[in-house]
């Protein structure tokens, strides 16, 4: 079984992922991550040579080759649950948990990150919450649960997570 988080930047995948993997053993892997390995460049470089299209069908080549996958934890990018095929195949995959947190705490937590190609605009804040709309139907129909990680810290949310899926 797999355990795939799925969510805005900023809203804990990572950080809840890592903490979720060692308290059951698990292997932690992230999509970004493996995309910019398997490309030899940074997300932001994707975005900025070939734009979101490219990176969007990336994503999805990416989870095609985690079919095999078993007993991960996945930490997917905020938003692979774009395209229909993504959010199928990721309930495939493994239970699929939604972290959502609030804009402004999303703004607060990657205020200072310079890797986010979707905030290098004049309102980081206003571009979170107008990128929050479009995407709120997209992360509800592909979720099989949702956990607010707003004013929660990562072990928290990852124990909360375990006893959801029953495992302790």
């Amino acid at each position: 079984m797999n355990i795939i988080l799925i969510g805005f930047m900023g809203s804990g995948k990572t950080a809840v992922g890592k903490e979720l993997a060692a308290k059951l053993k698990m292997d932690f892997l992230d999509t970004d991550e493996l995309i910019e390995k398997t490309e030899g460049r940074s997300i932001t470089s994707i975005f900025q040579e070939y734009g979101e299209p490219y990176f969007r069908k990336l994503e999805t080549e990416t989870l095609k080759t985690l079919q095999d996958y078993d007993n991960y934890v996945l930490s997917t990018g905020g938003g692979i649950v774009l395209k229909e095929e993504n959010a199928a195949r990721l309930k495939e995959l493994g239970k699929v948990i939604w972290l959502w947190a609030e804009p402004e705490v999303i703004h607060e937590r990657i205020k200072h990150e310079t890797h986010r190609p979707l905030l290098k605009v004049a309102d980081p804040q206003a571009e979170i919450k107008n990128i929050l709309l479009v995407r709120l139907p997209f992360y509800k129909n592909a979720a099989d649960h949702k956990i607010d990680t707003t004013e929660r810290p990562p072990h928290q949310v990852a124990m909360e997570i375990i006893e959801w899926l029953k495992l302790k």
